[in-house]
């Protein structure tokens, strides 16, 4: 019997990360062992995870398999994206014309700032009192 092509991409987001199965198939899309519509109720944040798949015309050519954990949904959806977009990459290197100018291919380095001594936040200082 002939081996399975597994494509594999690895999504970072926030606190999230994100591990990518993509392999050829009817377009079943499961994260965490649930189905993809159970798991992301946020017809918004379904329409953002699928975009690499739109772009590259790919929605239903496979069946995409995802281990996420760490921080919340939205940083769990865009974990996922880039997942997908990497896995896509590894599929055909050409999609990179389509992915790149929609801002796929990056990943977001934008995480949130450490709490410093003397304030309450990482920028929020104590309310101020005259007396």
């Amino acid at each position: 019997m002939a081996k399975e092509v597994i494509y594999r991409g690895t999504g970072r987001r926030k606190r999230s990360i994100a591990r990518v199965l993509l392999s050829p198939g009817s377009g079943k899309f499961v994260i965490n062992d649930r189905s993809f519509e159970d798991y992301v109720p946020s017809a918004a944040i379904r329409l953002d995870v699928s975009q690499p798949l739109t772009l590259t015309s790919n929605e239903g050519n496979f069946d995409i398999s995802v281990n996420v954990q760490g921080g919340g949904i939205s940083g769990q959806a865009g974990a996922i994206r880039l997942g997908i977009t990497r896995a896509l990459l590894e599929v055909n290197p050409e999609y990179r014309k389509v992915l790149k100018p929609a801002g796929l291919i990056t990943r977001d380095p934008r995480v949130k700032e450490r709490k410093k001594y003397g304030l309450k936040k990482a920028r929020r200082a104590p309310q101020f009192s005259k007396r």
